[in-house]
């Protein structure tokens, strides 16, 4: 027999009256919380997890224990819970058919479809391999909301830097098939307080407004330049010297997130606050950044330079042969 919540409650004040003993209503309501809540799904992709590290650490608006037991139930998500094999999969399959149209798919990765998707196997259903690929195209149109986490998900990252695997980003595989925009939420790895809090406010007030980029404009309306420190400062030569980098290869002029404003570990620093230009790395184009970029540079002088030499040495060696030759004949 099911019994509402209001039922529940009443039922629970009366026990505890009659029984004469304190009841903690905040215990009540967060067990409430946890399964009467729109479920969240996370499937992992060709990742680092990185992402889920981010979240774990979240402290703002509330700590992940806290998010975990009253904020957000999370049903599936194979880097934390403790079931595994069949066990696993049963769980994501009866979450999603028990709650198609309600449950919140987050996926976490860029999703690998070179060799029909091989590159990347979740689990077995019904004796065969699932593939990445084909879970985000069977759960993503069963979802109210589909939220990419961070920038592989979003944008390819540095999964889909190399086309190897043919990495691509959830809103490419899911285009047109899903019932709402999928959701970008950009970084590498995401903000912790942009991951929760938007999972918050898809199941509190529905869908945010975008940017162009599908990106909550409440956390990505502004660039990093615009609200970083250093803005206004003398710009400097090199990294590591106190200044704006923006002649040294900063992203942050051309780069929307929250950096600069709720910064990283717990609020202590970012980035450009610990001597080291933005690499935008919340930009679809994401990972070419400065460090690259100088990598590359680096890397084609030393080759260049090495062809040269070893262009000069054989040139070298031809003249000393006919030298030698000459010398022999005269």
């Amino acid at each position: 027999m099911k019994i509402s919540r209001r039922d529940f409650l009443k039922w629970s004040v009366a026990a505890a009256v009659a029984l004469n003993i304190d009841l903690d209503m905040d215990r009540v309501n967060t067990v409430l919380a946890a399964e009467t809540d729109p479920p969240v799904i996370w499937l992992n992709g060709s990742g680092c997890s990185g992402c889920t590290i981010s979240t774990l650490n979240v402290t703002n608006p509330t700590t992940i224990d806290n998010v975990l037991s009253s904020k957000i139930s999370l049903k599936y998500d194979t880097t934390l819970m403790t079931a595994a094999g069949n066990t696993a999969m049963q769980t994501l399959e009866e979450c999603a058919n028990t709650y198609k149209g309600q449950f919140i798919l987050v996926v976490e990765g860029a999703v690998p479809t070179g060799a029909s998707g091989t590159y990347c196997i979740i689990g077995e259903q019904n004796g065969s391999p699932l593939t990445m690929e084909q879970a985000v195209l069977k759960y993503g149109p069963m979802a109210k909301y589909v939220v990419a986490a961070g920038t592989c998900a979003s944008f390819g990252g540095v999964s889909g830097a190399s086309s190897a695997t043919g990495c691509k980003s959830v809103s490419k595989v899911l285009s047109g098939k899903t019932t709402n925009p999928v959701t970008n939420l950009s970084g590498c790895p995401v903000h912790p307080t942009v991951m929760v809090q938007t999972l918050l406010d898809l199941i509190l007030t529905g869908a945010p407004a975008v940017d162009s980029n599908n990106r909550p404009t409440k956390y990505y309306g502004t660039t990093i330049h615009k609200k970083c420190e250093r803005n206004g400062t003398g710009h400097v030569k090199q990294p590591g010297v106190y200044g704006c980098y923006k002649e040294v290869g900063c992203k942050g002029p051309i780069c929307s997130n929250v950096c600069p404003s709720m910064k990283w570990n717990n609020g202590v620093s970012f980035c450009i606050a610990a001597n080291q230009p933005c690499m935008g790395c919340a930009n679809p184009a994401f990972p070419t950044n400065p460090l690259v970029d100088v990598v590359s540079s680096a890397t084609k002088k030393t080759g260049d330079e090495k062809s040269e030499k070893a262009n000069s040495s054989k040139t070298s060696s031809k003249v000393d042969i006919v030298s030698g030759a000459t010398s022999k004949r005269g």
